[in-house]
């Protein structure tokens, strides 16, 4: 049986995906933030890393509480932010510099949050999935869950299970192609969010981007 006690997966990527989410927050322009600038990675901070204390003290139900509790705030904030851009823009008050600087923070942060969320839904997130060892079911098919139990065992993935750097590469793929590449959707929520984050990519890259290129 696989030694998940001594190799649980770590929780530090989620944490810094959460406070480079709130750097891209404060670097907005101020008219295209819910509140001040930094507000965003104030509130991250506050709940994030003690979410990861508290995992870290066993208390599992709590760490997820605090996590969900953060990456609500970062969505909320994200929408907010992309809705006052996309208010602004025909009004022509934001420098085509400032927009797009904007598109890149709200792309990129579109980014890592749903990577994020990915990671931390899939297979009833990761600490069931550090309970079971191995991956087996989720709501993403990698392709390692489809490998030859023979060639899995010669290629050392016998005990593979996903990490936060397998959603980060699903994500990427969903904002740049609007659609998953290399591992298919299973689960009809994984597909609503990924029709929301190809939504908000599409929306900041072809709306966005195009339009503050054309001024320039």
């Amino acid at each position: 049986m696989p030694d998940t006690e001594t190799k649980p997966e770590p929780r530090w990527p989620a944490l810094v995906a959460a406070l480079i989410i709130g750097g891209l927050f404060y670097i907005l322009p101020e008219p295209l933030t819910a509140g001040p600038r930094w507000l965003p990675i104030l509130l991250v901070v506050a709940l994030m890393v003690p979410a990861l204390l508290s995992h870290h003290a066993g208390r599992h139900d709590l760490a997820a509480f605090l996590a969900y509790s953060g990456m609500t705030v970062i969505t909320l904030s994200l929408i907010a932010s992309l809705s006052l851009l996309i208010t602004r823009l025909p009004k022509h008050l934001d420098p085509p510099g400032e927009l797009l600087k904007a598109a890149g923070a709200l792309w990129s942060a579109n980014l890592l949050l749903f990577a994020s969320w990915y990671w931390r839904l899939d297979g009833g997130g990761p600490t069931e999935r550090d309970k079971r060892g191995i991956h087996t079911d989720g709501a993403f098919l990698f392709p390692q869950m489809q490998m030859d139990p023979v060639l899995k065992k010669q290629m050392g993935e016998e005990d593979w299970t996903p990490r936060f750097i397998d959603y980060l590469f699903l994500a990427f793929n969903c904002s740049t192609a609007f659609s998953p590449t290399d591992a298919p959707v299973l689960s009809r929520w994984a597909k609503v969010l990924m029709i929301i984050q190809s939504s908000i990519s599409l929306a900041t890259l072809a709306l966005l981007a195009a339009r503050a290129v054309n001024i320039l």
